[in-house]
């Protein structure tokens, strides 16, 4: 793209022997003033400057942001690459793929259907830690792996040779995040002569992990990647940005993790969604890069945009450790200055809101149990578990300040347990069954009986998972080398893991290894434990693995409330593991001291690990390393070269991955017996010219739902359950149960993803309210198709609603599609029949990837939500308003009226949020994809 050039900007850079193109920002006066990251955006517009979608008057717009004004421009960013992993990657491709058909069909090229901007795709998500505790658990779970995923793994190969731009990172390297900021990222980035700031967006929220580096990018839907490879810029408003000063040094025994989730808490609260923010002051040059990308990682928990660092020493250093070459760390820091970009502590930029944290001041912390900003200090975490238990248990137990195991060892001897015992073929035998309280509650500790660890007690709050995981904190020498030290000292004390204790280590990349390895501390460890299951994003997202199965039944059969500690950076309900209810963020050395400790419910200021050889207490505080310790291990066992031949062929992969059956041509023979890999149907009987929008009229509630629904609660993910509608359609194609897989691992597959939509375990649909079944949780709703709109699977009742012709509405309300940029969220409640969300309000990516499929977003009026307006769900709705969008305009509100089973009506004006006029053109033709595509023929 040759830019207008309106303000003189084109310059040459020279940078020792090598010469670059630039558009020099000090062309356009009020840049100098800009916090970095809206430099970064105000060199894009003036690079990309078209004089159509990007005018002269966007430029100045930017240079003369106003930082107190709400957003109200609205400018095009064109980001210079596109990253994805491989759950939300595979049907980026499978959509590309579709594209290149359909072009066809309408007379254009399907060659067109290419990359524009380099796209990046690393295989993570798919690796399960289905075997744990031993020292083949890696080769195994990477066996299993490729037997589940070999369709899949072919499909990404077929297109890294048919799409030009477009490459792979095999199976078993790293987590997408470690692997960007460790080896793709490029801080400044070359193409064709011109150098400009590396800009990312990526199919996975924690893409702002490179925001670390002072790479500006974030997560977007897979929908809203597709365009941007294919060219299409995001279209975005010019954002508040918050300035966050950091002041004061850690102090010892605190982790970066502590700090992160400090942070969340702090911005939380603040209030940052659709912000960015941006960190700043003299104590910025203190953050080691390390610590900067773990903050930048957690953008999507706090709610931001991005949370970026501005260039600076610290950069460099870490561009020079991870293998970049002298040309590229020359570039890099040279175009950073030429262009105001290096960090200068001494200039404060004006932000539109200001924060500020004494670094000094952070204590150790946990986060939970079901929400990465609920933070709580490592101290009082005895005392917030023993208030939260009572919301997984019965509401008839004592008040929330009983102390659980006295009650309970003072009511039921430990000579009268509840005992469990496993004959060979595993099956259960739960005696006696009168022991059991209401609703299958135990009312005394559980027995367990193994053959592989004995026999134990377990409780409510029994940790059942501990996994080190997460590209947050495994991308961290700092806790990662903790993590292994205090394994190190526990281990020579005589304190192990818990037996009931699940104990997960998947590091984020290969280079984790080779610093355990040179540091010795892998055998310590392991004897906790916690060997190398994988590579890869695992119990973060779910791929936990299944528990082992006494413990498991233990847990079901008596519906104990199990709790899981992982270093990562969700802990939604549902989401780490079906057996398990309370999940904890927690940082790697917090993990391994759970592991030992075995419960929630512990104190570790008071209670003693265990004891050691001389039959002394062992407290935390005397296994905890010190920061010498650390920091002298970081120093003497990572360099350069564990970088270098980590990444020297890391497009390369394994012979599994080089010998996998590579399929040909330009477009993709699709196998209509597969259950992986399905042609998408988004545009079947698309014609050249959009058809005008329409109002909704005589529309179902398919839910109705709380507060904070996120993301994890709609889109498919998880394991695939025996009854389930996906499991149904697997087993009648002929999938035997043990050969399902992860939701997540089909997103390929639009049959069984719809199928799985709005079915997670913990959603809780309040229309079954009103026919007495309130607090059902899981993927059901009521089917007005049949007499008495009786209680129906999600799927089969939309089935039902479209054979009938009836749309569809969702009613929810705060915070509607929190968490993870999940494009099948949206997908998939199109694919439903839902026209329209009525929310009291969205998170940024899920309401525009509703756009992006063709669903309108609308709010209650401010102040309003259903209950408030009596809604419950038996309604049908009316929505008049929306064809206003055929004239070009966007209305602002839109009529709707809910009528009763009585007749009675409820009428409101609910607010559009179609923020801007490229939205609205992505609305209007049916989605952004359907847009990119009929743009692509006119060109």
């Amino acid at each position: 793209m040759t830019s207008q050039n309106s303000f003189g900007a084109h310059d040459t850079l020279q940078v020792g022997d090598h010469s670059y193109q630039m558009y020099r920002l000090d062309a356009v006066p009020g840049t100098e003033k800009l916090p970095y990251s809206l430099k970064v955006l105000a060199e894009n517009l003036l690079r990309t400057e078209d004089g159509a979608n990007i005018t002269k008057d966007h430029i100045l717009a930017l240079a003369n942001w106003d930082p107190s004004a709400e957003p109200s421009v609205e400018i095009q960013f064109t980001p210079a690459r596109v990253i994805m992993q491989d759950f939300t990657g595979v049907p980026c491709v499978v959509d590309l793929a579709t594209m290149r058909e359909a072009v066809a069909a309408l007379g254009g090229d399907p060659e067109k259907v290419n990359p524009l901007a380099p796209a990046e795709l690393v295989i993570d998500h798919s690796v399960i830690l289905d075997v744990f505790g031993t020292p083949d658990a890696f080769e195994r779970n990477v066996e299993l792996e490729y037997q589940r995923n070999g369709e899949r793994y072919q499909f990404l190969r077929w297109g890294q040779g048919a799409f030009a731009d477009f490459k792979v990172v095999p199976p078993g390297t790293g987590i997408v995040h470690q692997v960007n900021i460790e080896h793709l990222a490029r801080v400044v980035f070359e193409r064709d002569g011109v150098a400009y700031p590396d800009t990312c967006v990526g199919t996975d929220s924690h893409t702002t992990m490179e925001n670390g580096l002072g790479v500006l990018g974030w997560g977007v839907g897979g929908i809203e990647a597709e365009a941007a490879m294919l060219g299409q810029p995001v279209s975005m408003l010019i954002p508040r940005v918050v300035g966050f000063k950091l002041t004061g040094e850690i102090q010892p025994g605190v982790t970066a993790t502590d700090v992160v989730l400090t942070v969340t808490d702090m911005l939380r609260r603040h209030g940052v969604v659709g912000k960015f923010v941006e960190f700043y002051g003299k104590g910025v040059a203190e953050v080691p890069l390390a610590n900067r990308a773990t903050l930048g990682n957690m953008s999507p928990e706090f709610g931001s945009t991005c949370a970026i660092f501005p260039i600076d020493d610290e950069t460099i250093n870490y561009l020079r450790l991870t293998g970049r070459s002298d040309e590229q760390l020359a570039l890099v820091e040279a175009y950073a200055k030429a262009q105001g970009m290096w960090h200068n502590p001494d200039r404060e930029p004006v932000f539109s809101e200001y924060l500020e944290l004494d670094l000094s001041t952070v204590v150790p912390s946990i986060a939970g149990p079901k929400r990465p900003q609920d933070r709580i200090l490592l101290s009082e975490s005895k005392v917030a578990f023993r208030k939260d238990i009572h919301n997984y248990v019965e509401e008839n137990l004592p008040a929330p300040h009983t102390q659980l195991d006295e009650a309970i060892e003072e009511s039921f001897p430990a000579s009268d347990p509840v005992k469990l015992s496993f004959a060979d073929d595993g099956a259960a035998d739960l005696r006696p069954s009168a022991a059991n309280g209401s609703h299958g509650r135990p009312t005394k500790p559980v027995l367990v009986s193994s053959a592989d660890r004995g026999e134990f007690y377990l409780d409510h709050g029994a940790v059942a998972v501990a996994g080190i995981t997460s590209c947050t904190n495994t991308s961290n020498p700092s806790v990662m080398i903790g993590a292994a030290l205090l394994a190190k000292k526990a281990v020579e004390k005589g304190l192990s893991s818990k037996p009931w204790v699940k104990t997960n280590m998947a590091p984020g990349s290969q280079v984790v290894t080779d610093y355990y390895n040179k540091a010795g501390l892998w055998p310590y460890l392991e004897k906790l434990g916690f060997y190398l299951g994988g590579y890869g994003c695992t119990t973060c997202i779910g791929n936990t693995g299944p528990l082992p199965e006494e413990i498991s039944a233990a847990v079901n059969d008596n519906d104990l409330a199990v709790t899981a500690v992982l270093s990562g950076n969700r802990n939604f309900e549902g989401r780490i593991s079906p057996d398990v209810k309370m999940n904890y963020l927690a940082s790697p050395p917090l993990v391994i001291a759970y592991a030992i400790a075995g419960t929630m419910d512990f104190d570790f200021e008071t209670e003693p690990l265990g004891t050691d050889t001389d039959g002394n207490p062992v407290f935390l505080r005397d296994i905890w390393p010190s920061a010498t310790e650390i920091e002298d291990t970081i120093a003497s066992s990572i360099n350069r070269e564990m970088f270098t031949a980590s990444y020297a062929d890391v497009f390369k992969g394994d012979e599994r991955w080089r010998n996998l059956p590579t399929p040909e041509g330009n477009t993709f023979a699709w196998d209509d017996a597969s259950t992986y890999v399905r042609k998408a149907p988004y545009f079947d009987g698309m014609g050249l010219e959009p058809e005008p929008v329409s109002d909704i009229a005589g529309a179902r509630v398919m839910a109705l739902l709380g507060d904070s629904v996120t993301t994890d609660h709609i889109s498919p993910a998880g394991s695939i359950k025996r009854g389930t509608p996906a499991a149904d359609y697997l087993e009648a194609n002929g999938v035997d149960p043990k050969d399902f897989n992860s939701l997540g691992s089909r997103r390929g597959n639009h049959e069984v993803m719809i199928r799985g939509t709005f079915a997670n375990i913990r959603l809780q649909n309040r229309v079954l309210d009103t026919i007495g079944l309130e607090g059902t949780q899981g993927g059901y709703t009521r089917d007005f198709t049949q007499d008495g709109g009786p209680k129906e699977f999600i799927y089969t009742a939309c089935e039902n609603y479209q054979k009938a012709g009836i749309p569809l509405v969702v009613l929810g309300g705060k915070e509607y599609g929190s968490g993870s940029s999940r494009d099948w969220a949206a997908k998939g409640t199109t694919l439903l029949g839902v026209k329209a969300v009525i929310t009291e309000s969205f998170e940024r990516i899920h309401r525009s990837n509703l756009i992006g499929m063709g669903v309108i977003p609308l709010q209650f009026p401010a102040g309003e939500n259903a209950k408030t307006l009596g809604l419950d769900g038996t309604e049908t709705f009316d929505i008049v308003g929306i064809e206003e969008l055929n004239t070009g305009k966007t209305p602002k509100t839109v009529h709707v009226t809910a009528t009763k089973l009585d007749g009675a009506k409820v009428e409101f004006d609910a607010v559009v949020r179609i923020d801007t006029p490229g939205e609205a053109d992505y609305y209007r033709n049916g989605g952004i994809l359907q847009f990119v595509l009929r743009n692509m023929l006119k060109a």
